[in-house]
């Protein structure tokens, strides 16, 4: 009884009643719960706590006519059931909550044209930023049109940030968050060739992706290095799923194609790849040595389990939240382009058992 009396008129907690149990300003209150001004860490907890206890609701139509609102973060990805993209989807959504902002998810289908209205689309729901989630389309028309719809977010007070791909070219008002993805594939390829390996099936994904064309960039460098020529004919291009993996070396396998490893673009597809050998009766890593890319769960799960390059996902979403925040709240100024708004993460190779040096046999146990 006593708590709906400290209320408001209508039995609802108001922001006057927060200030006054939190023992801070009105205005230290809204400046919490806008998320658009540098507060404390103690401030904001103290704030939220008896925002929590009040169950404080506040006036959203209010606060848009201010031009407030509590900032709202979309995260856009090719595919919500990909692990990969959902570790990045999950470190976005963490850091945002801690900071009070809401968190939305679109899926583009790995359609270039869907991904550009819903970039559009983010932009008129005057969302405070736009995560774009995975490898970008290497086409001039979308590269042009991504970076006019950056400019159209910049200057509407929004931001678009790009995870897991280059950042756009020219002077664009974009954060990238990325990581050494050909560096991961010239250490991967590196791995397989110093095991003795010199006919390695490879698998990069789609040729128009960007992150496809890394990893192969780098596992030909890799061959380089060794002074192994690379032979194009062992590169089969493809989605990144199951069934790609699946395909392609049954196919290979029917064709007679000679390989004693397979350098698979992700680990899902490192996966369908070891399901088709041991369909031909091929042992993995007896037979055939098979390697991965993402070090997402499924890997230590596979038996054997899966020798893979290990990306930090999770850690690529907390640091573009981050990045948005801090331009956002003067952390980090209103830089435009440049160095400062490009960020790369390490990769690593993780060893597991799924590479032995090649067996010797002959091209009669392929069955040929």
């Amino acid at each position: 009884m006593s708590q709906r009396k400290a209320t408001g008129d209508a039995g609802r907690a108001t922001i006057r009643d927060v200030a006054q149990r939190a023992g801070v300003s009105v205005a230290s209150v809204s400046r919490v719960l806008s998320g658009n001004y540098p507060v404390s860490e103690e401030l904001r907890r103290r704030v939220m706590k008896v925002v929590r206890d009040l169950d404080y609701v506040t006036n959203a139509h209010a606060r848009s006519l201010a031009g407030g609102g509590t900032p709202t973060v979309a995260i856009l990805i090719n595919n919500i059931t990909g692990a990969a993209f959902a570790h990045v989807a999950k470190g976005v959504e963490g850091a945002a909550t801690l900071r009070g902002w809401l968190s939305l998810v679109g899926t583009t289908g790995d359609d270039p044209e869907r991904e550009l209205a819903l970039v559009n689309l983010m932009r008129q729901q005057g969302v405070a930023a736009v995560v774009l989630l995975g490898g970008a389309y290497d086409y001039d028309e979308y590269q042009l049109r991504m970076a006019r719809f950056a400019r159209s977010l910049d200057a509407a007070g929004s931001h678009l940030v790009l995870v897991g791909r280059p950042p756009l070219e020219g002077d664009v008002p974009a954060t990238t968050v990325d990581y050494d993805n050909e560096g991961g594939a010239y250490a991967m390829a590196s791995h397989l060739l110093s095991a003795g390996h010199r006919r390695v099936l490879v698998l990069p994904g789609h040729q128009e992706l960007t992150t496809a064309q890394g990893r192969l960039k780098g596992a030909r460098r890799a061959f380089e290095a060794y002074g192994v020529p690379f032979d194009p004919g062992m590169v089969r291009h493809g989605p990144y799923d199951y069934e790609h993996g699946y395909d392609a070396v049954e196919e290979s396998l029917r064709e007679g194609l000679d390989f004693t490893a397979v350098l698979a673009g992700t680990d899902v597809v490192a996966a369908g790849a070891t399901q088709a050998l041991r369909a031909a009766g091929l042992r993995v890593p007896e037979d055939v040595s098979i390697v991965g890319y993402d070090d997402i769960p499924l890997a230590s799960q596979l038996t054997p389990q899966l020798t893979t390059v290990h990306v930090p996902y999770e850690e690529m979403g907390r640091v573009a939240l981050r990045a948005v925040a801090d331009r956002r709240e003067g952390g980090s100024g209103r830089r435009k382009g440049g160095d400062g708004d490009h960020l790369v993460l390490g990769t690593h190779v993780v060893v597991r058992n799924s590479v032995l040096p090649p067996a010797r046999r002959e091209g009669a146990d392929r069955g040929e």
